[in-house]
């Protein structure tokens, strides 16, 4: 099963809880604090690997965490730094993170890799919290945690050549004669379900990847038939051959086929119909074939949407003529063609947001509880270290420099009311 499309759930570590520890050494009285850092949480990171050829594994894995870092030590001992959580993709796969819609990698290349998500530090050990008014501190932090999103995974098939056209035009039975690839070939509508590709070789050594993509319909940009699932596989392709049905036996006018074919792909992105292409005559061995390639032939310098008109190459795959010329032309053009940047796969980075995020929010429940909420402050909650008195001090004055006291004074808290960060309660005093 080919899967090209899938959103998935990422986690990366926490890192590591500090901790409070003493020197205990004989004959040193006054040891003073040598708790240890933790250490980093591990990264969630996707790479390139050359043996996928799909997304399907993704189906039956959609959740991935890194591992936590590990916790501080006595003796100022660090913790352990997690390992990297390696997810393997195919080539062509870009990462979209699904909230925002922003780009974050596109991981085309064999070797390419992207942090996906970033572990959190490890928390400070009290060693770190000395001071002259308090030599010996029980203050640590936890780890932070690490980053949380999800993810849609977009596989666009990596191929020089991309054989577009509606149909049973003979784009399957074009890539089985030119390459060893077996493509599904029949005689109905839609036979083609998946990409297929193939490798042309041909006699002066040159070679590129050929792809045979789904039927397109009129239509397809909006939703009708494949095509609009597939479209998105034109993208990375550089050259395109533009596979028609000159024989007629269907019914259908040759150039109102091209023309519509044409129109979807510029309704789905219009910077396409800028790389070349390359109108391949099929069926050729038909007996109105040549009749309808001149007319065609006539058509086409009325053409407006294509910036140069095209090339034309008569072929049959059934007899095996004007292969050669034609391929040989494919890769000509495609010598002499760069890469075209595939749409949205620009890195977006982050912004500045001038309608910056309250630090906390605060809301009340039915049975009276304050609730306190807001990234800012759950994080600072989450790198508490709620089981030493210290800690729990400390956290109580960064909520009073960040307005949270007040706050709920303004709000109508008293003395005795009950607040609440995530799990945690306590008792509000003005």
């Amino acid at each position: 099963m080919f899967v090209d499309q899938v959103k998935i759930n990422i986690k990366a570590g926490n890192g590591g809880n500090g901790m409070v520890a003493f020197r205990r050494e004989k004959f040193v009285p006054n040891g003073g604090p040598a708790g240890g850092d933790g250490g980093w949480g591990g990264n969630v990171v996707f790479e390139v690997d050359e043996g996928l050829r799909t997304l399907m594994d993704f189906r039956y894995q959609r959740k991935f965490k890194a591992k936590n870092g590990g916790n501080g030590a006595i003796k100022s001992m660090t913790g352990r730094g997690a390992d990297d959580l390696i997810v393997q993709v195919p080539e062509g796969t870009t990462v979209i993170n699904n909230e925002t819609g922003a780009v974050v990698g596109d991981l085309v290349h064999s070797g390419d890799s992207v942090i996906v998500a970033h572990g959190g530090r490890g928390g400070r050990g009290n060693i770190h919290f000395a001071s002259p008014k308090n030599p010996a501190p029980e203050i640590a932090e936890n780890g932070e945690p690490g980053e949380e999103l999800e993810v849609r995974l977009e596989l666009k098939v990596l191929a020089d050549v991309g054989l577009v056209g509606f149909p049973s035009v003979g784009k399957s039975t074009l890539l089985a004669t030119v390459t060893s690839a077996k493509p599904k070939i029949a005689e109905y509508h839609f036979t083609t379900l998946v990409p297929n590709l193939g490798m042309v070789r041909l006699a002066d050594g040159q070679d590129f990847v050929m792809a045979d993509l789904p039927g397109l319909i009129e239509g397809a940009a909006k939703g009708v038939g494949l095509g609009f699932q597939f479209l998105r596989h034109v993208e990375r392709t550089r050259v395109i051959l533009h596979v028609i049905d000159m024989s007629g036996v269907e019914g259908r006018d040759p150039y109102d086929d091209f023309e519509k074919i044409n129109q979807e792909l510029k309704t789905y992105d219009p910077d396409i119909l800028k790389r070349p292409q390359i109108v391949v005559a099929n069926k050729m061995d038909m007996p109105d074939a040549a009749d309808n390639l001149a007319h065609f032939k006539e058509q086409l310098t009325q053409d407006k949407l294509l910036a140069q008109a095209p090339e034309v190459f008569a072929i049959s795959t059934i007899t095996h003529d004007g292969l050669t010329p034609l391929l040989q032309r494919t890769a000509e053009v495609l010598a002499k063609t760069p890469q075209f940047p595939v749409k949205d796969a620009t890195v977006k980075t982050a912004e500045y947001d001038f309608k910056e995020k309250p630090a906390f929010t605060i809301t009340r429940d039915p049975d009276g509880t304050w609730i306190l909420s807001g990234d800012k402050l759950e994080k600072l909650f989450g790198m508490t270290d709620v089981t030493h008195d210290e800690s729990l001090l400390r956290f109580a004055r960064q909520m009073r420099g960040m307005g949270v006291d007040a706050a709920l004074r303004d709000k109508g808290a008293k003395n005795g009311d009950t607040v609440q960060i995530d799990d945690f309660s306590f008792e509000y005093l003005a």
